[in-house]
């Protein structure tokens, strides 16, 4: 599944299908900049990145 890594936090977000104006399904980065986030596999963000998923676009995250 393809995902939206902010690096700044190192959050890996489920990408925004339903709203064209949210990169994310949170709407988490919609005030990051560009060069704060790029598009990659939520598995690769986690391992090579060491991200954590959002627990708003993951159920199995942990939520907030």
């Amino acid at each position: 599944m393809e995902g939206v890594l902010n690096e700044r936090t190192a959050t890996v977000h489920k990408k925004g299908v339903e709203n064209p104006y949210s990169r994310t399904k949170c709407g988490a980065t919609n005030d990051v900049g560009h060069d704060d986030i790029r598009t990659v596999a939520v598995e690769r963000a986690v391992d090579d990145f060491d991200a954590c998923r959002c627990g708003r676009c993951f159920s199995d995250a942990g939520g907030y």
